[in-house]
Order: structure tokens, then sequence, then C-alpha cells
């Protein structure tokens, strides 16, 4: 039950809307729904209103009803009128039109031509009635083409056509997106390929503590080495692996590894680009931007990979500052803009996550990792002493690459 009664102007929805952000209203049947919006447009006079207090009123409905802004909008039009009232639904015509035996003529052309698109399908049902005279496929040759789709799924169609693709469900890692807890430990994972060598970039999502190794080949092999080295490189334990739905990372060795050292695996929604943002971002930003496009001999992969663990991602945890949302700020329209207004580098991020609760960072950092061994790696060099290092050592390992006589 729901009492809305104290509610009775618009800054008193406004105040509501700020204070409930984090509550979840939902009436569940439909009659409560269309009576709680006809009775809310009806008590706020909602067609007099100006256009900033209808949008109050039409995200108060929102947040009550659980509609989308169209819908909503939709069911308040029809309460102005006084129509919002629960349709009973009527079957215009009761009985079938397709019968089995249509379905079968249908099933019969798709086995013949190998099933094709739905309308090229009506057009043959068409031909074979009208040019061919073939007075059997007089009923389904009136078929549309989008009730032909309807039709392949019922169950008197079998599907006995040859060339058809069904795709196999892989049940390696969860689909859903990644779950940081606002603790540092879920990582997202990618895989640059520059031409003879494959960079595998692995970022923190609170700290964006990154990790960078390089593999010559994206094989079982390679990567289940790649994978312990990559988790060991992180001072804190590892709680979530999220990638893309690449076969080098959703694979039986993967999933062995994660399952035996209890990290959960998920993978990216279809039509979710922002799943894996961070670590698409961090590809141009850090891996293409340092180690550039040209082509690089796997013959160096294994000095490629030494500077890697000692020197590069040094640089990018403990010397190169990120920036890290310090605001979200929601306009009119429901659209999250985030203001990045901090700038640190990820290992200070760190320090600042494990001081907001007292002794937490002996539950967040893994085992023989303390601060006091980590500030001797951090504050041995300046930024830019050990970022003039760290170039140093790169070009030793590109002018290698250059004497193989193989860089374009």
């Amino acid at each position: 039950m729901m009492d809305d009664s104290r509610l009775n102007n618009i800054n008193g929805l406004r105040e509501f809307l700020e204070s409930s952000k984090t509550l979840v209203i939902n009436i569940d049947s439909i009659d409560d729904k269309y009576a709680f919006i006809q009775g809310v447009v009806t008590k706020f006079k909602y067609k007099k209103l100006t256009k900033k207090d209808k949008h109050i009123v039409v995200l108060y409905i929102k947040k009550c009803t659980g509609y989308k802004k169209a819908q909503t909008k939709r069911l308040i039009a029809r309460a102005e009128k006084g129509e919002l009232f629960c349709k009973e639904y009527i079957r215009t015509n009761p009985t079938l039109t397709y019968k089995a035996y249509d379905i079968k003529l249908l099933e019969k052309t798709d086995e013949a031509h190998l099933r094709l698109s739905s309308l090229a399908t009506q057009e043959i049902l068409r031909r074979e009635y009208e040019i061919f005279g073939h007075s059997e496929f007089g009923n389904i040759s009136k078929v549309s083409s989008s009730h032909i789709n309807n039709l392949r799924k019922t169950n008197v169609y079998k599907n006995s056509y040859v060339n058809a693709t069904k795709p196999s469900v892989v049940k390696i890692g969860k689909t859903k997106p990644p779950e940081h807890n606002n603790l540092p430990g879920s990582i997202r994972v990618d895989t640059v390929h520059q031409n003879g060598i494959y960079h595998i970039n692995a970022v923190d999502e609170i700290t964006q503590w990154e990790v960078v190794i390089s593999v010559p080949q994206i094989s079982e092999v390679f990567v289940e080495e790649a994978m312990y080295e990559i988790l060991l490189q992180f001072p804190f334990a590892i709680f979530n692996f999220h990638s893309d739905r690449g076969s080098e990372f959703i694979n039986k060795t993967v999933a062995k590894i994660l399952n035996k050292l209890l990290i959960e695996q998920t993978k990216s929604r279809s039509r979710h680009c922002n799943d894996n943002a961070l670590i698409e971002s961090k590809n141009g930003s850090v891996v293409r931007k340092n180690f550039g496009y040209f082509y690089l001999n796997q013959d160096i992969c294994e000095k490629l990979n030494q500077f890697d663990k000692e020197f590069f991602n040094t640089y990018l945890n403990y010397h190169r500052p990120c920036l890290y949302v310090t605001e979200i700020i929601i306009n009119h329209n429901g659209r999250e803009r985030k203001v990045y207004g901090q700038a640190t580098t990820p290992y200070e991020k760190l320090k600042e996550v494990c001081s907001l609760t007292k002794n937490q960072d002996k539950e967040i950092l893994r085992d023989g990792v303390s601060f006091d061994n980590l500030d001797k790696i951090a504050y041995k060099m300046s930024d830019n002493e050990f970022a003039c290092l760290m170039r140093k050592e790169q070009n030793k390992v590109f002018n290698l690459n250059e004497s193989l006589g193989l860089r374009h």
C-alpha cells in the first residue's frame, strides 16, 4: 500500500524524488498502476502545469510505476482524456488462418531453398500459387513476411534444412556488467595486437592499477602463464575478472585458473559497450600511445615482457597520474555527466581507498604485501627520473627490434 496524500504540490514531489534516489517503489498490478496515474494527473492538474513541473510529475510516476518515459507519457495522455483503464483483449479471429498443412508447405519450401529470408520465401510462395498454378499454396501464399518467422517457430515446423546456423551457448563466464563493490580487485582485461606480439592489458576499476604483459601468441600455453603473471603483479586480491567474449579469455584454461583462485569470471553483454569501456580507453591512451603501431618481432617478446614487468608497469602505477571521478551530475533528461576532478597515481589512489576504513588494507592487500615495501618502490625515484629511465630501457628494446631489420 502506498499513501501519497501528503504530497500536495510540485515542491513536495521534487523533495520526495531528491530524498528517495536509492528507494525502489513498485506497484504490482496494472489496475493499481493505472489508478495511481489517473489520480496523480487529476490531483496535480497536469494539463495546466509548466513544462518543468510536468517533468517532475513524469519522474514521480516513473519512480512509482517502473514504466519507461515514452510509456509514461502515453498513459498520461490517456489519463488527461479520462480513458485510462485496462482494455479487455478480444480476439477478432479465434480460428487459425494457417493450418498444419500450410506450415508443412512452408517447411518443404525452406528445405528446398535452404531457408531463404522471410521476404524471399514470401515471394516464392506467391509465385507457386499465382504463376505456376499450384492450388495447394493458395492459403499460405497470402502470409506476410513477418509472420513467416512466427510459423517457423511453431511445433509443427521442424528444422530439417541443412545449412542452418545455430549459435552454441558458451557456459564459461557470466554475462553481466563487472561488479567492483567499491573495492580494488575487479579487473577488466583485453588484448591489443601489434603484428607479431600481443599485449594483454588488465586494469582495476577502482584504482586504475594497470598491468601489461606481452606474449608472442594468443594460445593456451602463453595465456596460462600470462594469467599468473598478471594476477601476481596486482598488490591486492582479485575477486572479479571481466573481459569481452573473445576466445583468448573465454576458454577452459582461463576458467580453470580463475575457479581455482575463487575469482568470478564475467563477460560483456551484447549492445552494452560501456561494460568494457575502461580497458578500451586504456588500450589507446596507454598501450598504443607507448608502443605505437609498428611491427614488433616475436624474437624480442621475452625482453619486451621483462621491460613491462620491471619498468613499464612500475611507471604506470607509481609515476603516471590518472583521472578519477569526483562527482556525477544528472541533468533534467536523466543523463549522467561525470566530473573527473582528481588526478593522482594508482598507488596513491590505492592508499586512499584503504585509508577509508581502519585496518582495511590488511584485508585488501595480498599476503606478504605491505605499504612499507610498496613505498620503497614508489618514492625511490621521482616521476620524471623514472620516466626517463623507463624511456631509455624502452629504446633499447625498440633498437633491438630495428636491428632485426623488421621494423616498418
